[in-house]
């Protein structure tokens, strides 16, 4: 089965589709009462745990930052518009010629 979610705050659709899982059954009764006593769904739960290992994937494929660029990072704000290599050129004119 495929249905398809609105995101209103992004104006996107996201499409969903059934998985089917082969889990134990005490898990899956466990995990059954987890979800209700934090009033959510099983999928939702298991929809985000998937999320959160995916990023951790991503994570490790990048780069480690320096620790002084990565205290650095998240402190400059620009505007969205800049052009980032411009600006960079611009810079090392005025500053060598």
């Amino acid at each position: 089965m495929i249905g398809f979610l609105i995101n209103f705050e992004k104006r996107q659709f996201i499409m969903s589709t059934k998985l089917t899982l082969t889990i134990e059954k005490k898990i899956i009764e466990k995990a059954k009462r987890y979800a209700k006593e934090k009033n959510r769904s099983l999928s939702d739960i298991i929809e985000n745990y998937l999320k959160v290992l995916t990023m951790e994937e991503r994570k490790r494929d990048e780069p480690d930052l320096n620790p002084i660029v990565k205290s650095l990072k998240g402190s400059f704000k620009t505007s969205k518009k800049m052009d980032y290599k411009k600006e960079i050129k611009k810079r090392l004119e005025e500053k060598y010629l």
